[in-house]
């Protein structure tokens, strides 16, 4: 039960996200959509399947990795199309999705050993979800020390994009807790975070907006992505200790006024 309801609410939520962008922007829209949203169901389904207190928190601590790589998957939307060769969108949107996911898949794989290796160690998963999310702070001010053009859309996305949207954000949520109630703590924590939204947001955007709307958001969206990570170190200590839902609203605050909301304030304070 626990796992549909979090793939159904993850679905429903992702829809929204390029909608931001396409209303506000790609500044504020892109930190707006990258507020704490597929990663609330997914929190709530680990919670609920993960074996012990322990594996919750190895899971969630793990979900600052998968946004530093989502950080880096982001980027790439801006620095690798004008390199891409030939004319037709269509070849360039293919190679594009193709090259991110498969660089996303192989450096997953390689996050995932590389934690649980650290975790066997009996390694302080809070700790390095720390200097993962500084992490990703610091990549995200760097890709907004510039200020980039980020317009909003002109054209609306149309029901197929918003509904393979939230399909895939579901199953990305899905396998997470599925993962979670089998003992993959870190892979679970991972794949909650799976750049279903990002790879979707990218895509739709460009086809329905141009190139200029979702390269506008990527330095938002990466320096964003830190809520999501600050989200999911908070709520390993609020959702034990204060219950599920006061849990959720307390780590879901202090993500928004800890991260989001400096976020917007270094983005449009710069020249």
């Amino acid at each position: 039960m626990s796992l549909w309801l979090s793939a159904l609410f993850a679905g429903l939520v992702a829809v929204g996200v390029t909608l931001a962008i396409e209303r506000w922007g790609g500044v504020v829209g892109g930190v707006i959509g990258t507020l704490p949203s597929t990663i609330v169901p997914a929190s709530l389904g680990i919670h609920a399947a993960s074996p012990d207190p322990a594996a919750f928190t190895a899971a969630l601590a793990a979900a600052p990795a998968a946004m530093l790589l989502n950080a880096l998957f982001l980027y790439l939307w801006r620095v690798l199309p004008p390199r891409l060769p030939g004319r037709s969108l269509g070849v360039q949107l293919g190679l594009m999705t193709g090259i991110g996911l498969t660089l996303w898949g192989l450096a997953a794989a390689g996050m995932v050993v590389g934690v649980d290796a650290y975790r066997a160690r009996s390694g302080d998963m809070r700790a390095l979800g720390g200097l993962l999310t500084a992490t990703i702070l610091v990549v995200g001010v760097a890709a907004t020390w510039r200020a980039h053009p980020a317009p909003a859309g002109r054209r609306p996305v149309g029901a197929v994009t918003l509904v393979a949207r939230g399909l895939l954000a579901a199953a990305a949520i899905g396998v997470s807790v599925w993962l979670a109630a089998r003992g993959g703590a870190v892979a679970a924590g991972v794949a909650s975070c799976f750049p279903a939204i990002f790879i979707t947001t990218m895509v739709s955007l460009w086809l329905s907006q141009g190139r200029s709307v979702p390269a506008g958001a990527v330095g938002p969206m990466m320096l964003g992505s830190a809520s999501v990570a600050v989200y999911a170190l908070l709520a390993t200590w609020t959702l034990p200790t204060l219950g599920v839902i006061p849990g959720v609203i307390a780590a879901w605050t202090g993500a928004a006024l800890g991260a989001s909301l400096p976020a917007v304030w270094w983005i449009r304070s710069r020249p």
